[in-house]
């Protein structure tokens, strides 16, 4: 066991393989980690911490559960039925609903900032335990449609399950470190946390469009997202880093 997962050590092009993965797991990891940081907000400080690292290790515990189940990841990818001239596989289904409940997520949290949460969400704020075991079921459910991705990318990538093995624990790492600073930037910022969930918005476009069988490269996505970060950072310089306050739509009544 110990040999099948570290035996690629002694070879320089496992190393290559292994450096170009963990780039593109933590590339990936962002989706994960912005979605994370926005549901443990919404929670009491004393338990977003605890959310976050939950999170991640479930993430990661899906993985080289996925990673080590290879067979059954390629069978996922033959089609089950036929609708309108195109197949649809287990995993096409499992990309449609993940990015639909991420569109979902991401327009009910913009109206939430918005126009404040609805008596429900505001009643559920309150009961600490029931709105941890909420978010912490939210992000598992996002985890299984991310981890699935990241691990048919990884398996694409590298022969070896233990160069798969060890970028998968590494990236996790980075994320567990890099998710409270991530996470206290966002929440203290009003307009990066909407970017934020615009981008949720176009990841959940991609994902659902991905399972439909119309591949937009992940570059495309990326080069779009990391272009508006440094137009909002640009802007934030120019604010001097004071954040921006959100104020109350203001309703007229119709001129009749």
């Amino acid at each position: 066991m110990i040999e099948s997962l570290f035996g690629w050590v002694s070879q320089p092009e496992a190393w290559l393989a292994f450096g170009t993965l963990l780039l593109l797991e933590v590339v990936l990891g962002i989706d994960n980690v912005i979605f994370l940081s926005i549901l443990a907000g919404k929670l009491p400080p004393e338990q977003q911490q605890r959310a976050r690292t939950v999170g991640l290790l479930a993430a990661m515990l899906m993985r080289l559960a996925l990673l080590f189940s290879i067979t059954w990841i390629y069978r996922l990818q033959d089609d089950l039925f036929t609708a309108f001239g195109m197949g649809f596989s287990g995993r096409d289904l499992i990309l449609i609903l993940g990015g639909l409940f991420l569109l979902y997520k991401a327009v009910k949290e913009m109206h939430e900032q918005l126009e404040g949460p609805g008596t429900h969400e505001a009643n559920v704020v309150k009961q600490g335990t029931a709105n941890f075991a909420a978010t912490i079921a939210q992000i598992m459910l996002l985890d299984i449609v991310f981890s699935l991705d990241s691990v048919i990318t990884a398996v694409g990538m590298a022969d070896d399950i233990g160069v798969m093995v060890c970028a998968v624990v590494v990236t996790v790492g980075i994320m567990l470190v890099a998710a409270r600073p991530i996470g206290d930037f966002v929440q203290a910022h009003p307009t990066i946390k909407m970017l934020a969930l615009a981008f949720l918005l176009l990841i959940g476009v991609n994902l659902i469009a991905d399972g439909f069988g119309l591949h937009i490269p992940k570059g495309y996505t990326y080069f779009a997202m990391g272009f508006a970060i440094l137009v909002e950072l640009l802007n934030m310089r120019a604010r001097r880093g004071r954040p921006v306050d959100l104020h109350e739509t203001q309703r007229h009544p119709d001129a009749s």
